[in-house]
């Protein structure tokens, strides 16, 4: 096969950076170069044990040589145990797992639709989102997403999703209409640029959503998973969810999604209702249930908090110093952007070359995810490339 042809064999979907990774430990990547990079970005999220932890390794590894696949047509312990350990810290009752954020997403509005029709016995099934959010690729997924350039191309759209503004209190005058089921939200939009959610606002869309016999259902596929410092961001917000959607962080970069309901709500998949033929495999629950025990076992929360405080406050720093150019710090936990006056792409190039990896949340946002288990040193690594960069100056 021609080399060019090699090359192209991939669809073009991802406008990639240009290098090549090929090895992972802790907070660091290894390019085929043998370049060494400090991974700001934790594989979007995904890695917050760092690359290859040890523990989750030994779990998998004694997992790969006993079975790998038997399908869901019967019972797998490791699935069992996880599921009782996402159960005993959360509001849920029962989980349904799959493969990804979007698998999760796609469920949590298939289950909003069934509980109101079969449970409920109504006809509802719109679901409302809110302006810049994102819940995945999938044609329903990205329905719920709003963000017009995610659905470019993809029309006919499916019917009966909703969108209203993110935080504004005015705006949930119009959230309940007669065909409402659910409402889907992160607590903080990843990728629309690193937004928390306001804690009146979300408040008030809680109590309406009770109010109204709405499920309230939060993504939380970005910010679980001791993401913004307590293991599921809602804790932090003061209210109660219905249901809640996991992914990323739960395998520690191996592909799993959850799906975790109330039992009243969960009532709604009977069997037959919904499936997957790789979702919850003895291999991704294994990772799933060893990234939890560390987390808890080590007190991975409180020092991914301590560590959080620290980066903030040394990016507030930087935008004291720098105000031309840093606009704004926001986020929560170790889910952190930098708001800039400008493109962020020139500063994110520029920390590429000089081996820190971040990342851009939409055209004016880097955002930085460091490991859970990072250390203070590495945050002044970054710190120190970043104040380089601006004392400098990069074109934006």
């Amino acid at each position: 096969m021609p080399a060019t042809k090699q090359l192209n064999a991939v669809m073009p979907t991802y406008a990639r950076f240009p290098i090549t990774l090929v090895k992972g430990k802790g907070s660091y990547v290894w390019d085929d170069k043998g370049n060494k990079y400090l991974d700001f970005t934790s594989g979007i999220a995904t890695c917050n044990l760092g690359h290859v932890p040890d523990a989750v390794k030994t779990a998998v590894d004694k997992q790969l040589q006993e079975l790998w696949h038997c399908s869901n047509l019967y019972e797998i312990p490791s699935q069992q145990k996880l599921a009782a350990k996402l159960v005993e810290h959360s509001f849920g009752d029962q989980v349904f797992f799959c493969n990804s954020g979007a698998e999760a997403n796609e469920g949590a509005i298939k289950l909003a639709r069934r509980y109101a029709q079969k449970m409920k016995k109504n006809d509802r099934f719109e679901v409302v989102t809110f302006k810049q959010s994102f819940h995945g690729r999938t044609l329903a997924t990205l329905t719920a997403t709003g963000q017009e350039k995610i659905q470019d191309g993809f029309n006919p759209l499916p019917s009966g999703f909703r969108y209203l503004p993110y935080n504004d209190l005015q705006a949930l005058d119009e959230l309940v209409k007669k065909d409402t089921c659910a409402v889907l939200l992160e607590l903080v939009q990843g990728e629309g640029g690193v937004i928390a959610a306001d804690k009146e606002w979300l408040e008030k869309l809680s109590q309406l959503c009770k109010e109204n016999d709405i499920l309230l259902m939060i993504d939380e596929v970005q910010t679980g998973i001791g993401r913004t410092g307590t293991l599921f961001a809602y804790e932090q917000f003061g209210i109660t969810p219905d249901v809640m959607t996991l992914a990323k962080g739960l395998g520690s970069g191996l592909p799993i999604g959850a799906l975790i309901a109330k039992s009243h709500v969960a009532a709604a998949f009977e069997a037959g209702t919904h499936g997957s033929t790789f979702g919850g495999n003895p291999i991704v629950t294994s990772a799933g249930l060893a990234t939890l025990d560390y987390i808890f076992s080590k007190d991975v929360l409180t020092s991914a908090s301590e560590l959080a405080h620290y980066l903030t406050s040394k990016l507030q720093n930087l935008q004291a110093k720098y105000p031309q150019v840093i606009q704004g710090v926001r986020g929560l936990g170790l889910l952190q952007g930098l708001v800039i006056n400008g493109e962020a792409k020139g500063i994110i190039a520029k920390a590429r070359e000089m081996q820190v990896l971040i990342l851009p949340a939409g055209p004016n946002v880097v955002r930085i995810l460091p490991p859970l288990t990072a250390t203070v040193e590495e945050v002044d690594m970054l710190i120190q490339v970043l104040g380089e960069i601006l004392s400098e100056g990069v074109d934006l």
